[in-house]
Parts: structure tokens; C-alpha cells; sequence
């Protein structure tokens, strides 16, 4: 019987090897740590040609997409394996219809979620100026700003999920600020269910019914929307207009969220205090990006502050996941059900 091939994609700091390690003598592993885009149709047939030879492909959560038309063009592919226990960049119904079984991972750890904590991370960073002064200091400078004190200020929460609700119990109980949220369904009782999930009294989070109303009171919006076709650019040109000139943006869900050409003309502008990203598209974040090249916060352009997806970057979590998948790969060349099955 021949060797199993495996693929491991988008492992950017090579975290997975010592997790494979123990079974280096019964599957051949190749590591893709550049990520390949097939919405780009040359970089899709990159990514066909690559993987082709492959029986089995571990994707990391939603780096690299898998459209019906890349897997139809893999016909030695017998095993799907994904980090997290979602993941949406992945056509389930094309790989159940070829037979092919998908697998995630289920492990987190426990306290903060690691998103919640980076989205604070950055508020704070965003608020302080803790970057640009951190390079000014490292060129000889000194002050040259001033930070913004977050107490009674106003968080506005656009989706009111389990993370974002975790951002808000921390606004309130070490902050003291306002929280509002919105969301296309969102109650004043369903804002109350998630305050008391979070050991908070009912009414600490308000639900506020106009999405131009929200804007308009937001000292920080802080994005937790779960992309789709429908929410795609659900902040746009619009929405931007409506934020007063001291509100600042911080994005750790998915980039698309924002319309982006909107968002860089508004910062451009110099309309709103800053933005806080974490998430772009596409990702990486090319190197000609004007994300990367622009001189924000100098000529009247608004601050920005960028991180490189690392919302759920934290050593806990992804040598957890990659600890699990490798569980999983052993399960499935021992003939065993497969856990955590997305198909």
C-alpha cells in the first residue's frame, strides 16, 4: 500500500511539524506556508496544480478557500481535515458529494476568548497611540500626542454575538463606558439575554433599532458580524458619513465587512480619529496594499493600526488545533470515526 501524501497549507510560522511528528512514518507531509487565492484564476490553477497529488489536505481556518471547481479538479483527495469547528471558506456540499469526509477541531481554551482579547489589544493600542509612539520614542522622539480616555465613552458593538458581548461585559466592568449595539434582528431582549449570559443586568447592553442612530452615538465601533453575501459591506460610504469626527473603527471579524474603498477614503480624509484593523481581503495583505504604503496619521490623514489577522493568533489555540487535527489524521489511518465531523 502506498504512502499517504498530506498537505498542510498556510502555516505561516511552521507550528504544525512537531505535532506530525509521530507520524512522519506512515504519511509523507509537504508544508505550503504561501497562501494561493483561487478567486484569482491563475492562482487557482496554482493551487490545483499543487495539491493534485495529494490524498489528503489540512486547511487552516479559512485561509485558503476551496471552491466545487478546485475540488473537482483533485482527484486523489480522500480527506478534508480544518482548524476550528467551522469553517466557511469551504464548499461542504461538493467535497459530501464526492465522499470526501471533513474534519475540524473543537478545543479552545478556557477564560477570554483570544479574539476578545486582541479587539481590546487594539482599543487600547488605538486609543493611546501606543504604536506611533513606540516608533516616535525609537527615533528620538518624545510626545507628540495624546490619548483618549475611554471612561463613560460610548462602545458600539455591530453584531451582538457570544464575542461581542464579551467585548461589551469588558467596556462596562473595567471601563465604565456605554455599550449600544445593532444588528439587522436584534431586540432590546435579545441584548438582555446576552447581558445576563454574561453576568450583567438586563439593560447594560441597548439595542439601539437605527442603524444611522447607532453610528451617530459610536465613540468606538467595534465590528462582530459573521460575513455573507448580505452583510458584505455592511459598513459602506454611508455608514462612515454618519460617524462623528472622533470615532474610531476597529475590525477583528472579517474584512469584507467594510467596504473598503470607502473606508480608505474616509481615513484618507482624515473624517474619523482611527482605525484599528486586524482582518483585510484579500489575505495576506499584499506588500503593494495602501494599507501597508500609505503615511497614516500625518497630513491630516486619520490614524491607523494594522495586525496581521492575529485575533485568533495565540500559541494556545493553534498548537491546540493543530494538536487535535493530527489526533484526527492518526484516527482516520487507523480505520476510526473521525470527531468533530462538519459533513
Amino acid at each position: 500500500m502506498s504512502r499517504i501524501k498530506l498537505a498542510i497549507l498556510d502555516d505561516y510560522q511552521n507550528i504544525s511539524s512537531r505535532h506530525f511528528a509521530h507520524l512522519t512514518s506512515r504519511v509523507d507531509i509537504s508544508h505550503f506556508p504561501d497562501t494561493l487565492d483561487p478567486r484569482d484564476p491563475a492562482q487557482q490553477q496554482q493551487l490545483i496544480a499543487r495539491l493534485r497529488p495529494f490524498d489528503a489536505i489540512l486547511a487552516m481556518r479559512e485561509r485558503t478557500p476551496f471552491f466545487a471547481e478546485t475540488i473537482a479538479a483533485l482527484p486523489n483527495l480522500k480527506l478534508l481535515l480544518t482548524t476550528g469547528n467551522r469553517n466557511l471558506s469551504l464548499d461542504l456540499p461538493a467535497l459530501t458529494a464526492r465522499g470526501i469526509p471533513v474534519a475540524g477541531t473543537v478545543g479552545r481554551p478556557p477564560g477570554v476568548n483570544s479574539t476578545v482579547q486582541h479587539t481590546w489589544a487594539l482599543i487600547l493600542a488605538l486609543a493611546r497611540h501606543v504604536a506611533r509612539d513606540d516608533a516616535a520614542l525609537k527615533a528620538g522622539k518624545w510626545q507628540g500626542s495624546l490619548g483618549v480616555n475611554l471612561s463613560g465613552k460610548t462602545l458600539a458593538l455591530l453584531g451582538l454575538g457570544k464575542l461581542g458581548a464579551q467585548v461589551g461585559r469588558i467596556a462596562i466592568l473595567a471601563f465604565g463606558m456605554k455599550v449600544i449595539a445593532w444588528s439587522a434582528n436584534l431586540t432590546q431582549a435579545k441584548a438582555d439575554e446576552q447581558a445576563t449570559a454574561q453576568g450583567l443586568p438586563a439593560g447594560s447592553f441597548e439595542a439601539v433599532p437605527e442603524k444611522a442612530e447607532f453610528l451617530r452615538r459610536a465613540d468606538v465601533l467595534s465590528v462582530h458580524y459573521v460575513l455573507s453575501e448580505r452583510s458584505r459591506g455592511i459598513i459602506g460610504a454611508e455608514e462612515l458619513a454618519a460617524l462623528r469626527p472622533c470615532a474610531m473603527i476597529v475590525n477583528t471579524s472579517r474584512g469584507p465587512l467594510i467596504d473598503e474603498k470607502a473606508l480608505l477614503e474616509t481615513l484618507n480624509g482624515g473624517r474619523i480619529r482611527g482605525a484599528a484593523l486586524d482582518v483585510f481581503d484579500p489575505e495576506p495583505l499584499p506588500a503593494d496594499s495602501p494599507w501597508r504604503t500609505t503615511a497614516w496619521g500625518v497630513d491630516g490623514r486619520s490614524e491607523v493600526l494594522l495586525t496581521p489577522h492575529m485575533g485568533y493568533g495565540e500559541e494556545e489555540l493553534i498548537n491546540g488545533w493543530y494538536k487535535e487535527v493530527a489526533a484526527n489524521l492518526e484516527r482516520w489511518l487507523d480505520g476510526k470515526d473521525l470527531q468533530i465531523r462538519l459533513n
